[in-house]
């Protein structure tokens, strides 16, 4: 007997009719796996995509490549990040790849048109054409290289999933969210590196560790805390201005650890309550998991509802400026939150 779907999660108004409907699952969870908030298939195995680039971060610290290179605050935050392309993306990169002493050739993410319009319309003026610098992964590449580097592999080939990094990256997912990887079902992700399955309830957990450092090995918990401070420090650099992860990382610096990926994937790490949240949009768009996973940290993060109320308040407008619609949480997902604000949530957010 087949499973029912997932639940509406985020629903589009335009006029008094319901336009489009995107459903999904969100997990809440503890450290200890415990799941806060259940809504969907969370057991369910997805490809986290570029949600993880965090933990694929770690260890470039925990390898002593960071210390060895003296890798700044934004070297480490543009290493977590899906940035947008603009100039100060591409130097922290060009600085992260000089650090180990290689360039641009030695990347293997390939080129996209940066995601910035102002800097896609620079090249366009200039007549050029992306470079693979201007993937919103060549930071995370450009780690990842800097970790091969310092243990003296070959940084040639580092993307291929038996490489020794790539390696070092799925035990370290595998440790962090407490789940087994399946090899036999290792995606390739659109920049070329492994992207492995695992399921949001899995996610989430590792999002609670990553804040929480709970149950992290001294060197584990440095790294971890390392990269979300880096982030935290240097918000620009892991997206970009007007981005939903920028805004979080800035407004909610120390609470919300924010990270989406592709095909509606998106997580969060919220240190102070030692919880980790995992969001899967079923039709992969990514107005769906940024406004659903915006609906979660407005009730269990209170200064969450000022820094995204322009998300919250979901205002669609036509080419003109006229409103012509909202995009808006669905009735399944507002009634899991009404749940998830327990008494105990309550008192917590009023005791801060």
């Amino acid at each position: 007997m087949s499973k029912p779907g997932n639940p509406i999660l985020v629903e589009v108004i335009r006029g008094e009719l319901v336009e489009s409907r995107h459903a999904g699952a969100i997990a809440v969870a503890d450290a200890q796996g415990r799941l806060v908030l259940s809504l969907g298939d969370v057991e369910r195995p997805i490809y986290p995509r570029s949600a993880v680039k965090a933990l694929q971060a770690m260890p470039l610290v925990e390898s002593g490549a960071a210390d060895a290179f003296r890798l700044s605050a934004e070297e480490l935050a543009v290493a977590c990040a899906s940035h947008s392309g603009d100039s100060i993306h591409v130097e922290a990169v060009r600085r992260l790849l000089g650090k180990a002493e290689l360039d641009e050739s030695h990347l293997a993410c390939g080129a996209h048109w940066p995601v910035s319009e102002a800097a896609m319309a620079e090249l366009l003026r200039a007549r050029k054409r992306p470079q693979a610098i201007h993937n919103n992964c060549s930071g995370k590449h450009a780690g990842m290289l800097a970790t091969a580097v310092h243990l003296g592999l070959s940084p040639r080939g580092y993307e291929r999933p038996d490489h020794p990094v790539q390696r070092a990256i799925a035990q370290t997912l595998s440790d962090m969210c407490e789940t087994e990887l399946d090899w036999a079902h290792v995606g390739i992700d659109g920049c070329s590196v492994p992207t492995f399955a695992l399921p949001l309830a899995a996610l989430a957990r590792g999002f609670a560790r990553l804040g929480s450092r709970e149950g992290l090995s001294v060197s584990r918990a440095d790294a971890a805390r390392r990269l979300v401070e880096a982030c935290f420090a240097a918000p620009v650099l892991v997206a970009g201005e007007e981005r939903f992860d920028t805004i979080v990382l800035r407004g909610l610096a120390l609470s919300a650890f924010v990270k989406g990926g592709a095909e509606g994937v998106h997580c969060a790490s919220l240190p102070e309550l030692g919880l980790g949240i995992a969001v899967k949009i079923d039709d992969g768009t990514k107005r769906g998991d940024e406004r659903a996973l915006a609906e979660v940290l407005a009730v269990l993060l209170p200064k969450a509802r000022k820094v995204l109320a322009d998300q919250l308040k979901g205002e669609m407008h036509n080419w003109r400026g006229r409103k012509v619609g909202r995009i808006a949480a669905g009735a399944a997902l507002e009634e899991a939150l009404a749940t998830l604000a327990t008494p105990r949530h309550r008192a917590e957010r009023a005791a801060r």
